[in-house]
């Protein structure tokens, strides 16, 4: 579907059902240089099982227009727009990565609006190493190869899939050759400059589950457990083997930790 975001046309997909405002919604929040294919198996999970759900690509990504936003705050602040958009009070928050952080922030200051929050791959603060961030800087595909080879854990980067076939490396690639000139610089940088990681963790006061990676490389399990114990009544699930980019390497195990929360 489409909404009209302070005067911009944004897309957001639907799980496939038509989005219904007066059920519980959940909004899925996609990472860096990402965009709403990355959540497709658990919008449509949740959309078929009675949620209205909006996986939105972030201003300046795939279908969506306006201007980048240069800041996890500002990306914050443009959910609740988001939400007055589509007529929704009150949404629980399921963000990845970048994401994770976006709706952090958003969970801890606009706290009326979030009925719950769960955090995939998620840790601050979420520096960024600074080859990479050169590399993105310069829209050089290093940043991409960089940034894709860190975030798969090694069954990934052994080739393995469900699907016989199908690769997730290659296809997390691609959907970051897609994205425009300077998107990824723009969510790398947003990630690296944001410093009020704990303080946000310290004011949220919906329930939270973090599901983590044990073997994720961006987001170490040290520091997101860290994170957790900072947000009181946090709940963690630990996938065994998985990397930063658990949503595709274990969708299985990341959908049954969702769904018994939610």
């Amino acid at each position: 579907m489409q909404l009209d975001v302070g005067g911009h046309a944004i897309y957001a997909a639907n799980g496939g059902k038509p989005f219904d405002p007066a059920l519980p919604c959940v909004v899925f929040v996609h990472g860096a240089g990402f965009d709403h294919t990355a959540w497709k198996l658990l919008t449509r999970y949740f959309a078929w099982h009675g949620y209205g759900v909006l996986a939105p690509d972030l201003p300046g990504h795939c279908r969506s227009e306006g201007p980048l936003v240069p800041t996890i705050q500002g990306m914050a602040d443009w959910l609740v727009a988001l939400l007055d958009a589509a007529g929704v009070e009150k949404a629980a928050l399921v963000g990845h990565s970048m994401g994770s952080i976006v709706t952090l922030d958003a969970a801890a200051r606009h706290g009326d609006r979030v009925s719950a929050l769960a955090l995939l791959g998620c840790a601050v603060p979420m520096r960024v190493h600074d080859d990479l961030l050169s590399s993105a800087r310069a829209n050089d595909h290093l940043a991409m190869d960089l940034s894709n080879s860190w975030g798969y854990g090694r069954a990934a980067q052994r080739g393995v899939h469900r699907v016989p076939g199908l690769w997730m490396m290659r296809g997390g690639l691609r959907t970051l050759e897609q994205s425009g000139d300077g998107v990824l610089f723009n969510d790398m940088n947003a990630c690296n400059d944001y410093d009020d990681g704990e303080t946000a963790a310290g004011q949220v006061a919906c329930p939270t589950l973090f599901i983590l990676g044990e073997k994720d490389m961006m987001t170490p399990l040290k520091a997101a457990r860290s994170l957790a114990e900072k947000i009181d009544g946090a709940r963690t699930v630990v996938i065994p083997g998985a990397g930063h980019i658990m949503i595709e390497e274990t969708p299985d195990d990341t959908l049954d930790a969702l769904r018994e929360f939610l």
